[in-house]
């Protein structure tokens, strides 16, 4: 059953993911509300100011004032704000646990007093760790293994909401895979965004763990997910975890570079493998639950992601790789 046209909330609404949802839910006619701290800035909302359906709230969901207000009128819950990424997470260890964890619960609690309808939680494939199999896939049904801080802590909310077994308001989780691609909020130190735009600029690029495994997908097709998840069912989504991805977009990182000098041969030379055996995570993740049960297909490829970003490169979008604007940590 789909939402109401009461507001959606997206919680980090002004982030690398969440300022393409919030386009995409504008697109598909939702009033949507966001809560954000903007501590990456607020530039990535600028595209749809002046929007009537749009309101932006700035707040933390730490606090609880913040939270009752954001969730005021509110039927569906897209969460995504949280200290994102292993880097950010070990640089404060506290407050990832503070954000992810605790706030998080905060604000699924208050979900319930606000009588929300739904609340989809934005999670991560990175949940899997280090397959048993390395020949293998894993699916929902398979061991989580957190291996990070950043991991835990996603687990750790997932158990919550997962065994909380309300009948008034329907928990998703999506298990995201490896973002890529453009964004309002251009992030450059996600693999396939920061190995193509270092090629493109012409600088050196040295990989490691070659042949490690990981899911990819563009951020629009994560935010359709998220849509697709405040839209379908209660039957269908309620208190379950869906990978999101294709099946046909797990890569070796040997394979992602392969992909990419494929466009930039002459930036060959400029790429060092270098061995790497005791990185954890490795893992390449089945995608059939989603597909079936939610109709999802992924509608971009990471072949579009490497041209987006040879594209903004060459347009001189991109001119300070190391600008930390394009970072989490």
């Amino acid at each position: 059953m789909p939402v109401s046209n009461s507001p959606i909330l997206v919680t980090g609404g002004a982030g690398y993911i969440g300022s393409v949802l919030v386009g995409e839910l504008l697109s598909n006619g939702h009033n949507v509300r966001v809560i954000d701290n903007l501590m990456y800035g607020q530039s990535s909302l600028n595209i749809y100011q002046g929007n009537k359906y749009l309101e932006h709230m700035t707040g933390d969901i730490r606090n609880s004032r913040d939270v009752d207000q954001a969730l005021k009128g509110v039927k569906g819950v897209v969460h995504l704000a949280a200290i994102v990424g292993d880097p950010a997470c070990e640089k404060n260890r506290a407050l990832a646990a503070e954000v992810n964890r605790t706030a998080s619960e905060l604000l699924y609690r208050k979900s319930l007093e606000h009588k929300v309808g739904r609340f989809v939680f934005a999670s991560t494939c990175s949940n899997y760790g280090k397959m048993d199999n390395h020949n293998g896939y894993v699916d929902e049904s398979s061991e989580l293994k957190p291996i990070s801080h950043y991991a835990r802590l996603k687990v750790d909310f997932e158990k919550f909401i997962l065994n909380q077994n309300s009948q008034s308001l329907t928990a998703v989780v999506l298990r995201f895979a490896t973002a890529y691609g453009l964004s309002p909020r251009i992030r450059l130190d996600l693999t396939l965004n920061e190995f193509t735009v270092r090629l493109a600029l012409g600088k050196k690029l040295q990989v490691y763990g070659e042949q490690f495994w990981r899911p990819y997908t563009h951020t629009i097709d994560l935010a359709r997910a998220c849509i697709l998840a405040l839209k379908q069912d209660f039957s269908k989504v309620s208190g379950r975890a869906f990978n999101v991805g294709a099946a046909n977009e797990n890569y070796q990182k040997k394979t992602l570079v392969a992909l990419i000098v494929k466009e930039l041969s002459q930036m060959a030379s400029n790429v060092e493998f270098v061995k790497k055996d005791e990185d954890p995570r490795d893992y390449r993740v089945n995608f059939d639950l989603i597909k079936k049960t939610l109709d999802y297909k992924n509608l971009k490829t990471v072949n579009d992601g490497i041209s987006e970003f040879i594209a903004v490169v060459r347009n001189g979008q991109i001119k300070d790789f190391d600008n930390p604007i394009y970072r989490n940590a």
